[in-house]
């Protein structure tokens, strides 16, 4: 006795929709360590200058 399981047409949509929003979580995510990245680099003195000392 087998069972065949059919999702039909509203569980595959559900299941296209978890995958696309998780794909678009993931994006997010990676986009804001981007522009964190970006702003510490930002503020960081190069190695190769001496520091400003009064």
């Amino acid at each position: 006795m087998s069972k065949k399981k059919d999702l039909g047409l509203g569980g595959k949509a559900a299941i296209a929709g978890a995958i696309g929003s998780a794909a678009v979580a993931a994006a997010l995510l990676f986009v804001n360590k981007k522009k964190k990245d970006e702003k510490l680099k930002r503020f960081t003195t190069p190695f190769n200058e001496p520091p400003e000392t009064d």
